[in-house]
Parts: C-alpha cells; sequence; structure tokens
C-alpha cells in the first residue's frame, strides 16, 4: 500500500507480500498500560514470541505524527521512555500529523491501522467497552464502533474487568460484531478466566477462524471477529479475590471524585496495587496466550 499518511515497515511490506503470517500489536500496552522497564521487556517478548512461531510481528504506534506499522526496537523504546506520549484513538490520529507527538495507539487506531496495511490479525490484552453508569454519562469505548467496521480478527482476553461485561456484551450483539469464545463457552473476565457470562459461539482451532473470516469476506461483511481466549487457567487472578478489589476500587474512584477518561487507569492501577502486581502478572500471561493465538490464526490464514 503506498500511503503518505502510513509508514510500513519494510519487513512487514515483505511479509505481506510473500504470504507470511503477520500479527498486529497495539501500542498503549507499552506506553500507558504497564510501568518501567517492564513496557519494553513485554513488548519485546511479545515480538519475539510472533517470530519465533515463523510469523513477522507489525507493532503499531505514532512516531513523530506518522502512524507506524511495524515499529522498530529504536522506536518502541523511544515511545515507552516518553514522558509527553499521548494515547491516540482514531478521532485522534488527523490531530497527531498537526501535533508530531507521539502516541500510543489504542484498539480502535491500531484496528484501522492494521487493517490499511493489509494485516487479517490484531492480539491485545483485554478490550474497551460500556463503562459502569454508561446509560447516564454515555461512556462507551470508541474500540466497539470502531470494530463493528473494520474487519480484522481481534484476540483478546475480554473486556478489561472494570466495564459492565453485560452491557459490552449487548453492543457487540446490536452491533453485529461476532465473539466466540476460544476453546470455551464462557466470556472470559480479563483477569479471570470467567467473567460470569456465557457465549452462543465457540471453536476449537485456528482453522476454524479463519473459515470466518473468509466467509465474512465473501458476503461483505466488515465487523471484525472477536476471539475471546482466556487467561491460562494456572496464571489468572483470583475471581474472589478480584470481586473483592473492584469493589473497592470503585468506592475509592467515587471518594476521590474519579470520572470519564480518568477512570480507567485509576482503577486498573488500583487493582495492581492492591494485588500486589499479581493482576499485572496475569496482564502479561494473558496477552502472551493471546498473541499466541493470534500468530497460529495468521498462520492458518495465509495456509488456506
Amino acid at each position: 500500500m503506498s500511503n503518505a499518511a502510513l509508514r510500513i515497515s519494510d519487513e512487514v511490506k515483505e511479509a505481506l507480500a510473500n504470504g507470511t503470517p503477520v500479527v498486529a500489536l497495539e501500542s498503549t500496552i507499552f506506553t500507558h498500560g504497564l510501568p518501567r522497564p517492564r513496557n519494553v521487556e513485554v513488548a519485546t517478548r511479545g515480538e519475539e514470541i510472533i517470530r519465533e512461531a515463523g510469523g513477522v510481528p507489525a507493532t503499531i504506534g505514532v512516531v513523530h505524527g506518522q502512524p507506524v506499522v511495524g515499529l522498530s526496537a529504536d522506536e518502541i523504546k523511544e515511545l515507552a521512555y516518553d514522558d509527553d506520549v499521548t494515547k491516540a484513538s482514531v478521532r485522534d490520529l488527523s490531530y497527531c500529523a498537526v501535533s508530531k507527538k507521539n502516541a500510543g495507539t489504542t484498539i480502535a487506531a491500531t484496528g484501522l491501522l492494521a487493517r490499511a496495511a493489509g494485516i487479517d490479525v490484531f492480539s491485545t490484552g483485554g478490550l474497551g467497552g460500556v463503562h459502569h453508569g454508561a446509560a447516564q454519562s454515555f461512556d462507551e469505548s470508541a474500540d466497539i464502533y470502531s470494530l463493528a467496521e473494520t474487519p480484522i480478527v481481534l484476540v483478546s482476553s475480554g473486556a478489561k474487568a472494570i466495564l459492565d461485561i453485560s452491557a459490552t456484551l449487548e453492543r457487540f450483539e446490536s452491533l453485529s460484531i461476532p465473539v466466540v469464545g476460544y476453546r470455551t463457552d464462557r466470556y472470559p473476565g480479563f483477569y479471570v478466566v470467567d467473567s460470569g457470562h456465557d457465549l452462543t459461539a465457540r471453536v476449537e482451532k485456528p482453522e476454524d477462524v479463519a473459515a470466518m473470516v473468509e466467509t465474512q469476506k465473501a458476503l461483505g461483511i466488515t465487523s471484525a471477529i472477536l476471539v475471546a481466549n482466556p487467561v491460562p487457567a494456572d496464571e489468572q487472578l483470583d475471581p474472589q479475590e478480584l470481586e473483592a478489589v473492584l469493589a473497592k476500587a470503585w468506592e475509592a474512584a467515587e471518594q476521590q471524585g474519579i470520572h470519564g477518561q480518568a477512570s480507567t487507569p485509576f482503577l486498573l492501577d488500583f487493582i495492581r496495587q492492591a494485588t500486589q502486581g499479581r493482576s499485572l502478572d496475569a496482564n502479561v500471561a494473558l496477552y502472551y496466550n493471546n498473541i499466541r493465538v493470534g500468530v497460529s490464526i495468521a498462520a492458518a490464514l495465509v495456509g488456506r
């Protein structure tokens, strides 16, 4: 693809041209989601997992205002250590071209840029969704609406634990976004295996997802396919502990008047501190697991 507004690395271009499996990775996980220096370590290890499986990683971010598909190691480090780095969703990409700032890309922006480059599979950690109280605040992640019109496979471990999971699943249904459990009949709960919600679709192998992609393309369906892949059971947080910590986190947010965009980082940091960092370990474990599933799906797609 030739597009002056978007830079695609030579490695990613070559992989796409040669039929090598390519998996997109977002950058907000290391610009905003993880502490230093673990953020760079996780970003690097995520790419290594893809390479070890015979694929090519395409980590996506904004460098000095320009969206990049296939960040270099130096660019990852620059974004990860930039104290002024911003978070860019789809609506922010055009302003980034004006501000010339570095930015980590959200799921919405990463999915859009991945598809612009011709990438079919994107692995992440947890999804954005409907926030508690959205009936009054209308606080819903742009991820949902972007995924409704971005034909990409998104492998995640469910919506983030702080969200209204029931309302999020209802919104996916309303927007005709298929949600399919990967070897599970239950929607994952991000830090935990089971959110408590049933799924109506389940697949057992990467080839099943590849068949779904081909069918959607043939029918002209432009939504993403959400592959719900649980955190490994031996690496999840204790579900009862998480429930108790979440209640305390919401109480603290209310007491401190934390609302809107500030809620997510506040709540996730509260959970991290309350669990002595074990929530962070679970987040990293599920992220790596989603990358492994993502590259297997990408390989199945290029093998068809």
